[in-house]
């Protein structure tokens, strides 16, 4: 499972972060590891910030909900829920943190236990595209095609090129959708959705959660 699109939000908190406290992180720091693409580097980075006494909770909440999102891309995710835990218990109104819980309660088949955190998320975040994909996946699950189907043209109407190509890319893997993998959310587009989301078992995203060249 690779959740690392539903993230690209965490860029205005990782500069906050990085400036917090009058200087800048340099190479080796923890932060820089903390908010690294590699994995053991961040749970190693994360994990170090978190062990800080020094910390400010507001940090700290952020340094958990890294780490979380390291140990879900990781599939280790008793571990993530356990730090996204934490992260909201520091920062009730965490937005990330919440979307990315609920997207790993989706991921355990538990997507009904996400559903407070999504909406949290989404009245915390109105705009994001995130926690909309997201509360999509958990209705599609739950039966409700209609409302999921609202749900991922509202993705694709404010995530804009990117989210429809991860939706093109995902419809085509599927065997939906055979046009271009271009960004524009056409009518063949949306006709693959609603196909989509009538079906439980049908993911509009790819497997892998990045419109890889091998698909495009």
């Amino acid at each position: 499972m690779k959740k690392a699109f539903k993230c690209k939000w965490i860029a205005v908190v990782a500069a906050l972060l990085l400036l917090s406290g009058g200087g800048l992180a340099v190479a080796g720091d923890p932060m820089v590891d903390c908010l690294s693409d590699d994995n053991g580097r961040r749970i190693a980075g994360c994990s170090a910030l978190i062990d800080d006494p020094q910390l400010e909770p507001s940090q700290k909440s952020f340094a958990y909900g890294m780490r979380g999102l390291a140990y879900s891309l990781l599939g280790v995710f008793d571990k993530a829920l356990a730090d996204y835990d934490k992260a909201i218990d520091l920062n009730p109104d965490y937005a990330v943190a919440l979307n990315n819980r609920a997207w790993v309660y989706f991921k355990l088949g538990r997507g009904s236990e996400g559903t407070d955190d999504v909406e949290r998320a989404l009245q915390l975040s109105p705009g994001s595209p995130y926690a909309l994909d997201t509360r999509a996946h958990i209705r599609q699950a739950e039966g409700d095609a209609e409302a999921a189907l609202a749900d991922y043209e509202s993705a694709m109407r404010v995530g804009g090129d990117r989210m429809v190509r991860l939706y093109q890319c995902g419809l085509r893997a599927q065997g939906l959708y055979y046009g271009m993998i271009d960004g524009i959310p056409s009518h063949a587009v949306r006709r693959a959705l609603r196909v989509c989301v009538g079906n439980r078992a049908c993911d509009p995203l790819p497997a892998d959660e990045d419109c890889t060249p091998s698909v495009s």
